[in-house]
């Protein structure tokens, strides 16, 4: 990956998530044609959702992944970023609502000259919203795989065994030690379908909050784009 586009993915993570205040931030050099970094929103508590046994959460790693899938599908030129990065500028300026994307759109007309149709941040937020959601696609058939190469595999295995138990279990005495051998083992792979089984809808449930959370927040920019300046 080029560095503009590490670069870009970086700053992206400014939309999503807050740094940790003791960590202060790094300066980093801004190519000419890279989009500028928006300052951190507000941090928020992370939103949770129930899976089987472990809650999922707006997860870093997902959303620097995220940032650094934008920041491949960086368009050339002003877009939906750089008007968000306007929209973060007005924070804490007293400002409503309406009030802060009408300044922002006029902020944004300013540094892109001859835009005048809002059109370029509907267009553009809906671009990178398809990215995301091509992204999800392509993870969701990744864990259906995870799903059938470390789950089915172990059910097979337990069937099998379960089978040879009842066999072993009409020879009594001289079976006796491969029926304990093979309860042991099927004791063992009950824990091992339960952990994979856990750890496998915490990442897709981490994964789709994060992509959920994301894609609404683009989303209703969009709505309030629409309604605000359209």
């Amino acid at each position: 990956m080029a560095e503009a586009e590490k670069s870009l993915g970086k700053k992206l993570l400014g939309f999503f998530i807050k740094e940790p205040e003791n960590e202060p931030a790094k300066p980093v050099t801004q190519p000419g044609n890279v989009k500028q970094a928006a300052p951190p929103p507000p941090e928020a508590k992370p939103t949770v959702v129930s899976s089987t046994s472990v809650p999922a959460e707006v997860d870093r790693k997902f959303v620097e992944h995220f940032a650094e899938l934008l920041g491949k599908a960086n368009l050339p030129g002003p877009d939906y970023f750089e008007f968000k990065q306007a929209l973060k500028s007005m924070e804490g300026l007293g400002l409503n609502e309406e009030k802060q994307f009408q300044a922002s759109w006029a902020s944004f007309k300013a540094m892109a000259a001859g835009v005048t149709e809002t059109s370029v941040l509907t267009n553009s937020a809906n671009h990178y919203g398809n990215v995301l959601n091509k992204d999800r696609e392509s993870f969701l058939k990744d864990v259906e795989k995870a799903v059938d190469d470390r789950i089915g595999s172990l059910k097979q295995e337990s069937k099998k065994l379960q089978e040879a138990t009842k066999s072993y279990a009409q020879q009594i005495v001289d079976l006796q030690k491969k029926i304990d051998g093979n309860n042991d083992r099927l004791e063992k792979i009950n824990g091992e379908i339960q952990e994979q089984t856990d750890k496998i809808n915490v990442s897709r449930d981490s994964f789709d909050l994060t992509y959920q959370s994301m894609v609404d927040q683009i989303n209703a920019d969009v709505e309030k784009i629409k309604r605000y300046l359209g």
